[in-house]
């Protein structure tokens, strides 16, 4: 008999904002997958990165993933360990990401597949789908997202939120919008089970749901008509996650993720997202907290000559490390941001380039901030992929719940080099209202640790 796991081949570590007790993989080696197809946890997440890369890296690591995930499925069959995968590729609720690449990778590898569904809902953010438009909630109105400031990025910019002409604009025309199959509310809402046993040949579907409800619902109809043998990938964001693994509520309540802090030692928060929530949510933060405020002025790391880019970002760093010493001497919490604006570049293949010198430099002050800081908090998506795999050295972390709505909360293992047991907070960058960042500091700063919960006891 076959043990289901939900796997998620996740563009950045923020699909993970709505469970909790799963791991987060940064390695996807084959001994570090079948360590985790045994974990307890019904699902876990390999964090790929791919949206800070071009599409044919992505494509790359995408089917690395998938070849050595086949492999350590093979190994445990053969041990007498049969796993039946639900594979989803989780990316940006927003609609930005590699796709059709992702999704035509994962099918070419741990195919043939009856179906594709594509579930962008992430209710937590206000985003839902309705009449196969998908919407973002804006001052209390629902928005198409193409009305965005995330339909114009740079990268993944699209021009319409109707998910059947955004299939057929993303596939250049491979898949026409009239192929796309549109599961309407009333149908998700109902019994579409018949209609779910008559997909074949990886057909496109696109689904609507307004609420967790609808989408729990849904999900539960996918689950049986594929115990019954039909074989389903899902394009989602976080709320799927949610709807398949049925989780219980978070051990840990939010407002105790406080008890993590190490002794009460003041922290850093890292900002590199650049999205005008992002940047309102700094500016509440400087102005109703104590942190101080630590600028990068990327323009000083916009230097194409290599041996002057290096020398000058070594002075950048020293600097910078310097003010947060002092600050941490002071008993002060600090927050370095990068510059607001986003820089212009010639090709998209110039602005990926600087965005990894960019986060080179900016890992390299995670690799050294003081040894004793108490907490750590992420905000930006690829910006938390990176502090997790490369500034702290993770070959996983395990998510502890939400210390906010959408935004998770990691410990670093008790024997890592530099900074056992540190908490850390992975916040997306298009996540909360303009208080939320603060929110989030003030929860970790201002908690009350003297009182030991025995929840919090049964989570460590």
């Amino acid at each position: 008999m076959s043990e289901t796991r939900i796997i998620a081949i996740d563009d950045d570590p923020t699909g993970s904002q709505t469970v909790h007790s799963c791991l987060l993989l940064t390695r996807w080696d084959q001994a570090t997958l079948v360590d985790a197809l045994q974990d307890d946890a019904p699902l876990f997440f390999i964090l790929s990165n791919t949206r800070s890369m071009d599409a044919a890296r992505a494509a790359a690591v995408t089917r690395e993933i998938c070849v050595n995930l086949k492999a350590a499925l093979d190994t445990l069959e053969n041990q007498g360990r049969v796993i039946n995968p639900i594979v989803v590729s989780r990316s940006d609720s927003t609609l930005r990401g590699h796709y059709p690449v992702e999704t035509d990778i994962i099918a070419a590898e741990l195919g043939p597949f009856d179906a594709h569904f594509m579930v962008p809902a992430f209710f937590e953010a206000g985003r839902f789908t309705r009449d196969s438009v998908h919407y973002l909630v804006v001052d209390g109105e629902p928005v198409p997202v193409h009305e965005t400031e995330f339909a114009s990025d740079s990268v993944f910019g699209f021009s319409t939120a109707f998910l059947p002409d955004y299939v057929e604009e993303k596939t250049a025309g491979r898949i026409k919008a009239g192929q796309v199959q549109r599961f309407l509310l009333d149908e998700v809402r109902g019994d579409c089970r018949e209609r779910l046993r008559a997909l074949h040949g990886n057909s496109c579907c696109v689904v609507d749901c307004e609420t967790q409800a609808d989408l729990d619902h849904f999900a539960a109809q996918l689950q049986q008509t594929a115990g019954e043998g039909k074989r389903f990938l899902f394009r989602s964001a976080a709320s799927l996650l949610t709807a398949l693994a049925k989780l219980p509520p978070q051990p840990v309540k939010a407002e105790d993720m406080a008890y993590y802090v190490r002794e009460r030692q003041p922290g850093v928060v890292l900002v590199g997202s650049h999205v005008a929530k992002t940047s309102a949510q700094l500016a509440y933060l400087f102005e109703h907290t104590d942190v101080l405020p630590v600028h990068v002025d990327v323009q000083q790391l916009n230097i194409s000559e290599p041996s002057a880019g290096a020398q000058r970002a070594g002075k950048l760093a020293d600097a910078i490390l310097s003010r947060i010493e002092t600050a941490h001497a002071d008993g002060k919490s600090v927050a370095i941001y990068t510059s607001r604006e986003e820089l212009s570049f010639a090709s998209q293949a110039e602005r990926l380039a600087f965005g990894e010198r960019l986060s080179a430099f900016l890992m390299g002050l995670v690799q050294r901030l003081p040894e004793t800081i108490g907490f750590l908090i992420s905000k930006g998506g690829i910006t938390s992929n990176d502090v997790l795999s490369t500034g702290l050295k993770l070959r996983q972390s395990r998510v502890l719940g939400q210390i906010l709505t959408g935004c998770s909360v990691i410990r670093c293992p008790a024997d890592h080099p530099r900074y056992p047991h540190l908490p850390v907070v992975i916040f997306p960058g298009n996540v909360g209202d303009e208080t939320a960042l603060a929110q989030a500091y003030n929860i970790l700063v201002n908690g009350d640790q003297s009182t030991v919960l025995s929840d919090i006891a049964t989570a460590r």
